[in-house]
C-alpha cells in the first residue's frame, strides 16, 4: 500500500499536476478478452464490487462542492478543486470500464442507477444518508468548523481511507493473483494513488 504523505494545500496541488492521467487512455482490450470467459461466480462479484466504486464515485462526485465553498485559504480552494476532477474522472473510468468490458453501454446516470441495485442498505445508508446529510449541513453553514471536521472524518477517513484503501487491496490483490483484468487494476491502480493524496489532505 502507498505510504500516505502528510502536505500542506499547495504541496497537494503541485502533486496533483504532477499526477495526471486520463481514463480513456487505460488499455482494457486484454478485459475485453477477459470478461466473458470468466466464471460466472466470480463474473458475479466482480460486478458487484464495481457496482459498489460506481456509487461511491457518483456519490462523492456530487457531494463535495460544500467543502469546496468551506475553504480556509486561496492554496486550500485550489487543492479541493482538483480533487472534485479527481473524483468525476474515476466515475469517468468506471463507467468506461462498464460500457466497454461488460458490453453495458449507457449515459453515466443509466450506470450509476444500475450499479445502485446491486448495493446492499448498509452501503446506501452510508452514501446515499450520511454523506449527503452531512455535506447538506456543510452547504447550509460553510463557516462552520465542527461541520467541516464532520465532513471530512466521513468522507476522507471512513469512505475514501477505511473502506476505499480496504477495497483496493483486496480487489487488486486477488485480480492480480488470478492475471485477470489487467486494463481495470491499472486503472484502479491510479485511482487509488489519487485518493492516498486525498486523504493526505484529511489527515
Amino acid at each position: 500500500m502507498s505510504e500516505i504523505q502528510l502536505n500542506d494545500p499547495q504541496t497537494l496541488y503541485r502533486r496533483w499536476e504532477e499526477g495526471q492521467w486520463s481514463p480513456f487512455e487505460v488499455d482494457l482490450s486484454v478485459d475485453r478478452e477477459q470478461w466473458p470467459a470468466i466464471d460466472p461466480d466470480v463474473r458475479e462479484i466482480i460486478h458487484f464490487a464495481l457496482s459498489s466504486l460506481m456509487v461511491a464515485e457518483e456519490r462523492i462526485t456530487t457531494k463535495f462542492t460544500g467543502l469546496v465553498a468551506a475553504y480556509g485559504s486561496e492554496e486550500e480552494a485550489t487543492f479541493l478543486s482538483t480533487q472534485q476532477v479527481d473524483e468525476a474522472r474515476h466515475m469517468q473510468f468506471y463507467a468506461r470500464f462498464r460500457g466497454e468490458v461488460i458490453a453495458d453501454p449507457q449515459a453515466i446516470a443509466a450506470h450509476v442507477e444500475k450499479a445502485r441495485e446491486s448495493v446492499s442498505d448498509s452501503f446506501r445508508h452510508i452514501f446515499d444518508e450520511a454523506l449527503v446529510e452531512a455535506h447538506e449541513e456543510l452547504v447550509a453553514n460553510p463557516g462552520d468548523l465542527a461541520a467541516k471536521v464532520r465532513f471530512v472524518t466521513l468522507y476522507h477517513l471512513v469512505l475514501e481511507s477505511t473502506l476505499g484503501l480496504t477495497s483496493f487491496k483486496f480487489i487488486t490483490d486477488y485480480l492480480g493473483a488470478e492475471g485477470l483484468l489487467p486494463g481495470f487494476v491499472e486503472g484502479y491502480s491510479k485511482i487509488h494513488h489519487d485518493e492516498t493524496r486525498h486523504i493526505g489532505y484529511g489527515i
